[in-house]
């Protein structure tokens, strides 16, 4: 990955970036290198230009599509569950914005992110591109076949919600590898953690949450 193209010292909203990190460790995240990548990506540019003062509070914001942004606090719980690791093969379903990607992709994975919806894709893309992101791959597809042909992943991470666990993430997740997404209906869903192992896997429950619904052959109709 290439140093991010943005000037600090120019940047009207590190600020309001800063105290959103604070937040963060102040409602118990932990591990200092996702409070880094948090404060280093720059989320008002992963939304449109009217919603850039809100960009640094602690709740969804809309992306069009029907899509949202996930709140901060949420994209922060979701990558510290995930363990990324410099070098790790991460494959995440629903990159939206790109937001959570570029996350992913500061911390040093190899990233392979699918979005269904064209328009979003693209938009993800040139914004990645802008801020000299490099080691990530966006493609369109139903994010519920996940990417065979790139696996198997140390880690998978799915920003909506499905009843139960598509197939192919559990076939395509690498032993010791961690699966984090919310699992549930449309209306209470839970955040599960997933740690594939020899003969059993490990399950985990992470509390309460509310995601648009993971659309696809394994999920959602629509």
């Amino acid at each position: 990955m290439n140093a991010l193209s943005l000037n600090r010292n120019g940047d009207p909203y590190a600020h309001a970036r800063h105290r959103m990190v604070e937040r963060l460790r102040e409602r118990g995240i932990r591990d200092p290198r996702v409070l880094e990548a948090m404060e280093r990506i720059p989320r008002h540019l992963f939304v449109e230009e009217a919603f850039w003062p809100r960009a640094y509070e602690d709740h969804p914001l809309p992306i069009g599509y029907g899509q949202t942004i996930s709140q901060p606090y949420m994209v922060a719980r979701m990558t510290e569950l995930l363990e990324v690791k410099p070098g790790d093969r991460v494959l995440e379903v629903g990159a939206g914005s790109g937001y959570q990607t570029a996350i992913l992709a500061v911390l040093g994975a190899q990233v392979y992110a699918i979005e269904r919806i064209p328009e979003l894709a693209a938009r993800a893309q040139a914004r990645l591109e802008a801020l000299g992101i490099t080691n990530i791959v966006i493609r369109v597809s139903d994010g519920t076949l996940g990417w065979a042909e790139m696996a198997p992943f140390d880690g998978i991470l799915v920003a909506a919600a499905s009843p139960t666990v598509p197939q192919p993430y559990l076939e395509q997740l690498a032993l010791g590898g961690r699966l984090v997404m919310p699992i549930g209906d449309e209306t209470q869903q839970h955040l599960m953690r997933l740690i594939k192992g020899e003969l059993e896997n490990r399950v985990e429950w992470h509390g309460g949450c509310v995601f648009v619904k993971l659309i696809g052959r394994y999920g959602w109709t629509e």
